[in-house]
């Protein structure tokens, strides 16, 4: 009995130990969210927060909108072929030089990107000559990163500018061989980590693209530290200075039997005519089956003359009409004659300037960077539908990651899903065309083979298997069977240009009682004759 009395009790202390850990893991995801320097969810209005560039050409207008298919809400580029630009100040500025410094943000592009910007922009202070309202290309960023897509360009950005500390200039240094930008409509959230020790990672949907070093030459261009010489601009080459390292041998005499003018190829006095060769018989002949047409008009359309044939004699001959000797290589032949080239004496090189100092040259271990003030948006896109959400700002990666799998994550599983559907759905429209044009195709060669149609056969067959090749002109070759089968169809009940020609032959096949059948074959065999037999050639008519 007391054991049972005891059970309770534990079960108690259980959940209460349950309850604890629960609450020490929210207290834990809280302190994360507090870890966070800057974040943004556009789950309220942006219009308190956010200032909307004044500049005349940023007339693009951005709108609170809910992500296509949740409830989450986001900056939204509502309108194509426009610029656009916002700004959002910090609180205080961020220091990039101490300690690691992870920037992260989500992007939808719910329209697709074809040629435009979705990437942002970490604005230097105010005092480096800029104002929000005044936001605009040309104001100072420390960092820009993010998704550009248009024509040959498909990169996510990282770009960092950097002052000389010898000229006072800043000069923008461009990550080498970043990675493309994804190129669907889902939910993806882009992450650059900057950590303590010169790396920088790059991060899309959480996973590593792109790692390089801020003082690698090979992984920024051009490179952070300058080289330390320059080639001397004020340096000129001297005019005797002779790169060639070959020359023409100046001694070199052209032989003298070395005939110039000798052509390439000469008459092959060794060949012979073949046997057989028929010298008398011309290479094409007049058709002998070709007749005069009933309604030519020598008048108006000249002295009739029968079309050409290739002469038949000429298939089992080597050769028929005149024969002539065949030219071969001429072995004399040597072409221009040009001198042997030799070793250049006064070969000296190819000249270069001589290197001085780079007055641009400095030394530094770590990247001076400005701070980060304000986060800003300034880009020209020809789509519309660009969803900015969960802009972040935090110094430890993994604070970067919760958010990740609390903001983004949920949302792209559910694209995702719904995307697979679709693909799945339009896979299955897909095979019901495909059965579609498959007996589609299947009726054609039926048709192929109706009697009537045998002349134009191979002409339909070759229509079809085009169509097979290509599914996309299905309707299209249908279209033309069905021509063809109305043209051919209307001929046999109305009869065709010529039908004096045929009635003697069809009179022939009466006589010895042939079926009607057979009759109306032989009228259509004669007529598909006359069809392909090639076209009399015209004589221009004479002027009396």
């Amino acid at each position: 009995m007391v054991e049972r009395k005891n059970i309770p009790m534990a079960m108690g202390l259980f959940a209460m130990l349950v309850l604890f850990i629960a609450s020490s893991s929210f207290v834990h995801a809280s302190d994360e969210a507090d870890d966070a320097i800057f974040y943004e969810s556009f789950d309220e209005d942006f219009d308190s927060r956010w200032i909307v560039s004044e500049k005349e050409e940023y007339n693009g207008v951005w709108k609170h909108s809910k992500s296509e298919g949740h409830d989450d809400f986001g900056l939204l580029v509502s309108e194509p072929a426009r610029k656009y630009a916002i700004v959002k100040e910090l609180d205080a500025p961020v220091n990039l030089k101490e300690g690691t410094v992870v920037l992260q943000f989500e992007t939808r592009l719910q329209s697709g990107l074809e040629c435009g910007g979705a990437y942002i922009k970490y604005l230097q202070p105010q005092e480096s000559g800029w104002k929000p309202k005044g936001f605009d290309n040309e104001s100072p960023y420390s960092i820009m990163f993010g998704p550009d897509k248009c024509g040959a360009t498909n990169k996510v950005h990282f770009i960092f500018r950097h002052k000389n500390p010898n000229t006072g200039k800043y000069v923008e240094h461009h990550l080498k061989f970043p990675p493309s930008v994804p190129s669907d409509k889902l939910s993806h959230v882009y992450t650059a980590i900057l950590n303590d020790d010169n790396e920088v990672r790059i991060l899309i949907d959480g996973e590593e693209k792109k790692k390089g070093n801020f003082l690698s030459s090979e992984d920024f261009e051009p490179s952070l530290i300058p080289s330390k010489t320059i080639p001397d601009p004020d340096d000129k080459k001297p005019e005797d200075w002779d790169e060639r390292a070959k020359i023409p041998d100046p001694e070199a005499v052209k032989p003298e039997d070395w005939d110039e003018d000798a052509p390439l190829e000469i008459i092959d006095e060794e060949a012979e005519k073949p046997e057989g060769w028929l010298d008398d018989e011309p290479e094409e002949i007049d058709d002998p089956e070709a007749t005069k047409p009933e309604d030519w008009d020598d008048e108006e359309d000249g002295l009739w003359e029968a079309p050409k044939i290739e002469n038949p004699k000429c298939e089992s001959a080597p050769g028929c009409g005149e024969w002539k000797r065949p030219t071969k290589r001429n072995p004399a032949y040597k072409g221009k004659w040009s001198a042997p080239y030799i070793d250049n004496p006064a070969y000296k090189g190819i000249w270069k300037p001589q290197e001085i100092p780079n007055p641009e040259y400095f030394e530094l271990e770590k990247p001076d960077f400005e701070p980060i003030a304000a986060i800003g948006i300034e880009i020209w896109t020809m789509q519309d539908g660009i969803l900015f959400d969960n802009v972040l700002i935090a110094k430890d990666d993994k604070i970067a990651e919760s958010y990740r799998e609390t903001t983004w994550k949920p949302k792209f599983n559910i694209e995702k899903e719904k995307q697979k559907a679709e693909e799945e759905k339009a896979a299955a429209e897909s095979e019901g065309i495909a059965g579609y044009q498959k007996k589609a195709f299947g009726l054609l060669y039926k048709i192929a083979d109706i009697s009537f149609l045998s002349g134009q056969k191979d002409k339909i067959i070759e229509i079809i298997k085009k169509g097979e090749e290509q599914p996309n002109l299905t309707i299209g070759i249908i279209a033309s069977v069905v021509i063809v089968f109305l043209t051919i169809l209307f001929r046999l009940l109305f009869g065709g240009k010529k039908p004096a020609k045929v009635e003697p032959k069809v009179e022939k096949k009466t006589n010895t009682e042939t079926s009607s059948s057979q009759a109306a074959g032989e009228n259509e065999d004669n007529k598909e004759k006359e069809e392909t037999a090639n076209p009399p050639r015209r004589r221009p008519k004479r002027d009396n």
